[in-house]
């Protein structure tokens, strides 16, 4: 190769590598891409009516009908009663909550095998609508109404057991609204369910957090869309469902300060 040419060849590949250093530095001058959006305030707030009941309190009126046998009894009896709700609402064979606890009971007493009248499990049925409210569920709903903030349960009860619960503590003045997953015939944690809250308050689903009282409620809340965050009054071991509530707590005060906080973190 004569030197002419080579001299040409060179000053060629000079050019190329300016030309490649000049596009590059017009890449990384280019703006960042925009961050995510802005949370959104909170302006509404579904609840699992366990965040605000004791569940417990069904032991209580068990004890007075199988005392020996009470514990085991409601223990197969709660398990039973997801398994059958979830069964019902995947096969779409669905029954209204009431009629699912209803039937999770016969299969427990037998498993148990405790003998119960009609009339026994007609008590212990009805005692889901007589829960006791955790202590500080009145005064914190009641702080969260003088916040403006509307309350709505969106729960798997039945709406008769849902306006008795509310009725007997005295607490459905409280919330603007008693969701039942009845409405749309299945079961949390279907997206259907969770559905409800948004199109029944008119809110986008951002704008609405969540109070669940078990894990794996909070995690189909989370995935539905919800602000979520789980009340783990009983200090469970959290599930392994990615990526779970935004935050966890044991009480009601906690869920205040995840509300109060959400727009500004």
């Amino acid at each position: 190769m004569q030197r002419q040419q080579f001299l040409g060849l060179l000053l060629g590949a000079g050019a190329g590598l300016l030309s490649c250093g000049s596009s590059a530095t017009a890449i990384s001058s280019r703006p960042a891409a925009p961050g995510p959006a802005p949370r959104r305030r909170i302006r509404a707030i579904c609840f699992d009516l366990f965040t605000l009941f004791d569940p417990r309190s069904v032991v209580q009126i068990a004890r007075s009908i199988v005392p020996e046998r009470a514990t085991e009894l409601c223990e197969a009896w709660r398990t039973r009663q997801f398994q059958y709700s979830w069964l019902r609402a995947s096969a779409g064979q669905y029954r209204d909550f009431r009629a699912v606890t209803l039937e999770a009971l016969a299969h427990a007493a037998r498993s148990q095998q405790v003998s119960l009248s009609a009339d026994q499990s007609e008590t212990l049925v009805s005692a889901y609508s007589r829960l006791q409210p955790w202590p500080d569920t009145r005064a914190t709903l009641e702080t969260f109404r003088s916040q403006g903030l509307r309350l709505a349960t969106l729960a798997n009860y039945s709406p008769r057991m849902i306006a008795e619960l509310l009725e007997h503590s005295r607490l459905s003045a409280l919330f603007d609204a008693q969701i039942s997953t009845d409405a749309a015939h299945t079961f949390k944690p279907d997206p259907r369910a969770y559905a409800l809250g948004p199109s029944t308050l008119q809110l986008e689903r951002d704008e609405i957090a969540f109070s669940a009282f078990g894990g794996w409620d909070a995690a189909g809340a989370r995935w539905f869309g919800y602000p979520t965050f789980w009340v783990n009054r009983l200090a469970v071991t959290a599930e392994e469902l990615a990526p779970g509530p935004h935050a966890t707590g044991a009480s009601l005060t906690d869920l205040a300060t995840f509300v109060n906080g959400w727009a500004t973190t």
